[in-house]
């Protein structure tokens, strides 16, 4: 599973890590991605989503007909 969501767009973060000793080495910061199944009440069916905690969040605000709305205008396949 890729470490990207489908509501925020979120994905990793690219940096070093300095070590005492001041060696840098690359690393990368995850965001915490989950897989939420989710039911679509105008469609009559379920639809699996990967998404952030934020996007968790985003759905439970804006609702997820809306938020499902926003991911297709934006062209991605659901």
């Amino acid at each position: 599973m890729s470490a990207h969501c489908q509501v925020t767009g979120r994905k990793p973060g690219f940096g070093r890590s300095v070590s005492h000793s001041h060696v840098r080495t690359g690393r990368r910061w995850n965001p915490n991605i989950q897989r939420k199944t989710y039911y679509l009440p105008g469609e009559g069916r379920r639809v699996t989503l990967t998404v952030s905690t934020k996007g968790i969040k985003t759905i439970d605000r804006d609702g997820i007909e809306a938020v499902v709305a926003r991911i297709r205008a934006r062209g991605d396949k659901i």
